[in-house]
């Protein structure tokens, strides 16, 4: 199976743009593994309060030199959907070490936040810092150095890039991602949109409202929409952090509690003291990088890992640029329709071949790196069979050849589009980027004079009072992650929805963030440089003429550029944006955070 001559070209870039940062992560990571696990080096105190809560057994195998540890961060909590499942997790965990002489501990846990909770809300301006704080949390825990190995239990939005950060901070020791599947199908995605925009039109109650989004998420698991959340699994089963076919397999079957066992048994396997030693900061090169990347787009996934990818390519010393994701944007194509791209959900896609048959068809075209190391051995073909378990026995057997269903799942021959879903925008307001598999075709391009708002709620309020009559592109800035964190903006989804439907030209343009279930409207999102810095789009004024041209990659103010770039940028006071529900904590990260093309992170 030969790569692709324009995918092996991303490939060969980002090494060499990366060699110095990768050679010096790689020497650290090197140092680190010679060093070991120090639980026999700790003094008799350390090592006492490592184990003091353990049974008898597991203080005698740790107190000795070759029984192995393998720690457990957890993202647990009982509010949210996702998480709740990993309640019982760590018991299974530690049952299944003791299997085969092991130890397993919870070496910590890490905050998990809801933007479905948090939408719209003012908690929201914490959810994007959240992913480095997950990333520190776990670093402590991780930093007792008592480990040989780790399994993180995490899955929605900010959770995985964080826990993948730290995974690669410790790359000298092998991770291995356990995810919880997602919720059972319950009301379609296209009903609950429907009932959406008719309470934004006031054609039906909050109760009718309610009852809608309740039937949508209505048990433990993931939601079942092809968000952040449910990308994330994707790509950390393309990147062979996942075992072959863990993804989306729901909760509470036999199935998944077979797979968190083999997971804890693998992890034990492939540790410093066998034979088949695999640290995760070897696994995760530029060409399994690519190869998350390809995944990403031949899905149509979520626009908040053009930041996450890159901040998770960084904690491994790889420099990856939206450049590099554009690049492959207008290559690989689009196999996947699972909503908001479609109408199904991701237990369809899984029904239909999933994860084994969308790599397969990938691989066998050229657009994936096979010959990489993944944590279930080497060679991603390993990824192109599904996970069953029948009479008490867990297999791994070849992927359908043919789909399931062709609506949700086709082949690389016949695709649903001959690009990715994502897009690179630039022009003289900055870069952005697009999610386009949601845009029909003739809502692509949109040339139209700009409203300006500092806050969505403030174009909601101006929908309500019956102002947006005629095309506009919406400019919603001073949302970046140096003014307020940059906030998820999916609100204004069925607003804006609503008046394309009645034959409005409508964009968005935003140094904020969409939902990772961006749909039929074209949003330029992350902007950069962001309003708080002074960048163009600081200095649009209301009426200036724009043209969003998603198809042609462009972004730009229609006028005498010169004099455009030559105002001065409006500012807003943003003090009143900085305190309440815990946003005056992250003063701090407001001042360090880098910009949205460099992965909007504290850590570079």
């Amino acid at each position: 199976m030969s790569i692709k001559t324009a995918i092996k070209d991303v490939t060969d870039r980002i090494a060499a743009r990366s060699e110095l940062s990768r050679r010096d992560y790689l020497d650290r990571l090197d140092k680190m593994a010679a060093q070991g696990v120090h639980r026999t080096a700790l003094s008799c105190g350390n090592l006492a309060h490592g184990f003091a809560a353990c049974g008898p057994s597991d203080k005698a195998a740790l107190a000795g030199d070759t029984a192995l540890n393998l720690g457990i961060i957890t993202s647990y909590n009982d509010m949210l959907s996702a998480h709740q499942p990993y309640e019982d997790y760590p018991a299974r965990i530690k049952a299944a070490a003791k299997e085969i002489g092991a130890v397993a501990q919870v070496a910590g846990g890490v905050p998990a936040m809801c933007d479905g909770v948090t939408q719209g809300q003012t908690g929201m301006d914490l959810s994007l810092f959240s992913r480095d704080v997950i990333a520190m949390a776990a670093a402590v825990g991780l930093s007792h150095n008592m480990f040989d190995a780790a399994v993180f239990l995490g899955i929605c939005d900010k959770i995985v890039p964080g826990l993948a950060i730290a995974a690669l901070t410790f790359g000298h020791i092998p991770a291995i991602f356990v995810p919880a599947g997602p919720m059972t199908t319950g009301l379609p995605n296209d009903e609950k949109s429907r009932i959406r925009q008719l309470f934004m039109e006031g054609k039906v109650g909050r109760a009718e409202l309610l009852e809608a989004e309740s039937k949508s998420y209505h048990g433990p698991g993931t939601c079942t929409f092809y968000g952040t959340a449910n990308s994330n699994q994707m790509l950390m089963e393309i990147m062979g952090l996942h075992l072959p076919g863990a993804s989306f397999v729901n909760p509470g079957t036999p199935l998944r509690d077979a797979l968190t066992r083999a997971a804890t048994h693998r992890a034990l396997s492939i540790t410093a003291q066998g034979n088949d030693y695999t640290p995760v900061g070897h696994v995760v090169d530029e060409k399994a990088i690519v190869n998350g990347l390809v995944g990403l787009l031949a899905t149509g996934g979520s626009t908040n890992h053009t930041m996450h990818i890159i901040a998770i390519a960084n904690a491994a010393g790889l420099r990856v640029t939206w450049d590099d994701m554009s690049a492959l944007s207008d290559q690989v194509p689009l196999l996947a329709r699972v909503y908001p791209n479609g109408l199904a959900d991701v237990n369809h896609f899984h029904a239909a071949g999933g994860m084994g048959f969308l790599i397969r068809e990938l691989l066998d075209a050229g657009y994936l790196h096979d010959d990489v190391s993944t944590v279930w051995g080497k060679g991603l073909e390993a990824y192109t069979r599904e996970a069953r378990y029948i009479d008490e026995t867990l297999s791994f057997e070849p992927a359908p050849t043919t789909s399931g269903n062709p609506k949700v799942l086709t082949t690389a021959a016949e695709p649903f589009a001959r690009t990715g879903g994502l897009k690179l925008l630039s022009g003289n307001l900055g870069k952005s980027v697009i999610k386009i598999s949601a845009v029909k075709a003739e809502n692509r391009l949109v040339e139209a004079p700009a409203r300006i708002f500092h806050t969505q709620q403030g174009l909601i309020d101006a929908f309500k009072a019956g102002e947006l009559t005629s095309d506009f592109i919406a400019v919603v800035r001073f949302q970046g992650p140096r003014a307020v964190g940059m906030p998820e903006l999916h609100k204004l989804t069925p607003t804006l929805g609503i008046l394309q439907d009645r034959g409005l030209k409508v964009a968005l343009v935003t140094d904020g963030r969409m939902s990772g279930a961006s749909g039929k409207v074209p949003a330029a999102i992350h902007m950069t440089p962001e309003a708080a810095d002074g960048g163009p789009i600081s200095k649009i004024r209301e009426g200036d003429m724009l043209r969003l041209d998603a198809e042609a990659g462009t972004l730009t103010f229609l006028g005498d550029e010169h004099a455009f770039l030559a105002r001065t940028p409006a500012t807003e006071n943003l003090e009143h944006e900085h305190f309440g529900m815990g946003r005056e904590l992250f003063a701090g990260f407001r001042r360090l955070v880098g910009t949205a093309d460099r992965g909007a992170s504290v850590f570079a």
